[in-house]
């Protein structure tokens, strides 16, 4: 059994506070408005969850999701991560999230931005190319011919393997595109952003990416 702490309790968050519940885990969830409006939340969760603040959420994590609009990952507490996984699912909306220039000129990635406010975090890429809504339906058995596929990518192989892991009990393959630095070929407006697509079509599209769009 482990300890989810997640920040940030949008349609994202929700959903993989779900999952992961479902599967035995515990959750600690936070978002930016406090604890008191997650009580719906939680109370749908069970006993397996609790509100708390984001800084409470980083601390009881064992492993850790950041969900939260690109715009405010600086507000990502740093030190109770340190040592520990953090599954990002951001993506980069300039509509909401302002203009960022690394970003729009292809020097870095959305991920990569979130490891560099977490150095001491190992930082992976999660669930940030799949319809929220989709999460806890669009899952099926291992060997599935039509197993829809998620992008993991990290900097670090524990990280990567245990979000394989990960998909794999929620029902989906996993198609590495590690490191970091490659995590651009599935963010916002590629080729397999959004697309259920099976192992084999997302290693396609995947490889289809181009730099900037």
């Amino acid at each position: 059994m482990t300890t989810y702490g997640i920040i940030g309790a949008g349609h994202i968050g929700s959903q993989v506070a779900r999952v992961v519940v479902g599967l035995g885990h515990d959750v600690v969830i936070a978002n930016s408005r406090g604890p008191h409006t997650l009580v719906d939340l939680v109370a749908e969760l069970g006993d397996r969850a609790r509100a708390a603040t984001a800084q409470e959420a980083a601390e009881a994590a064992d492993v850790a999701v950041v969900t939260v609009p690109l715009h405010a990952i600086g507000s990502i507490p740093v030190e109770p991560l340190a040592g520990k996984v953090v599954l990002d699912t951001n993506n980069y909306y300039w509509e909401r999230d302002g203009r960022i220039d690394a970003l729009d000129r292809g020097e870095t990635t959305t991920s990569a931005l979130l490891q560099e406010h977490l150095p001491k975090s190992k930082v992976v890429k999660a669930f940030n190319h799949i319809v929220a809504a989709e999460i806890t339906t669009d899952g099926k058995p291992a060997g599935a011919p039509d197993r829809r596929a998620l992008v993991v990518s990290s900097d670090f192989p524990e990280a990567a393997r245990l979000v394989t892991e990960l998909y794999d009990a929620a029902g989906y393959d996993a198609v590495d595109v590690s490191p970091l630095s490659e995590s651009w070929r599935i963010e916002r407006d590629r080729p397999g952003y959004g697309v259920p697509l099976t192992r084999t079509e997302l290693e396609d599209a995947l490889a289809k990416a181009t730099r900037t769009v």
